[in-house]
């Protein structure tokens, strides 16, 4: 299994924009939250490390994201289970890697859903989680201009895939933000 501290370094050998940085470290909070909430306690470091380490690609081959970083994880000796769970989240998009385990369908679920989520937070006076509730980001989520990059349709998908309503998947995914303990940052 690879460390934190070695995932952190192969994520900003890639990756060198805050935006993209923070985002996989929210991610990164939000997969061991839900890993820990849905039992799989023992699992965590593993779900924290595919959140971390999805977008591995995204801002060096934006074109192959999910593709180009199959390879590079496989150049850097990483586990072919962290390479499937990572490439999964670009099913129907990029590839052809249907989620299939619980942990596969909640990042796929929960990716765009933290970018749609922290968008609303910013609009906040306080900039934070803490006070955002469901109904404020689904107001937000009707608004197709608001947050346009966070596609609706693959945060209904991935809901489906886990059998929750969307309310309920925006709702644990804003508790999941709330564990991280700090604002979202523009």
């Amino acid at each position: 299994m690879i460390t934190r501290e070695e995932a952190w370094a192969l994520l900003t050998k890639y990756n060198r924009e805050d935006f993209h940085l923070q985002h996989a470290q929210i991610v990164e909070g939000v997969m061991r939250y839900f890993a820990l909430s849905l039992g799989y306690g023992d699992e965590a470091d593993f779900w924290a490390t595919v959140g971390l380490l999805h977008d591995l690609d995204f801002e060096v081959y934006p074109e192959e994201h999910c593709i180009r970083q199959q390879q590079i994880m496989r150049e850097n000796g990483i586990d072919e289970r962290l390479i499937r769970a990572t490439a999964s989240h670009g099913y129907g998009i990029t590839t052809d890697i249907e989620p299939l385990h619980e942990m596969e369908k909640v990042l796929y679920a929960v990716d765009e859903l933290t970018g749609l989520i922290g968008a609303a937070a910013r609009m906040r006076p306080s900039k934070s989680v803490t006070d955002l509730e469901v109904s404020s980001v689904r107001k937000k989520y009707k608004s197709a201009n608001f947050a346009a990059g966070c596609s609706r349709e693959v945060i209904e998908r991935g809901a489906a895939m886990l059998g929750w309503e969307l309310d309920t998947l925006i709702g644990k995914t804003i508790l999941a933000m709330r564990s991280l303990d700090r604002n979202i940052q523009p």
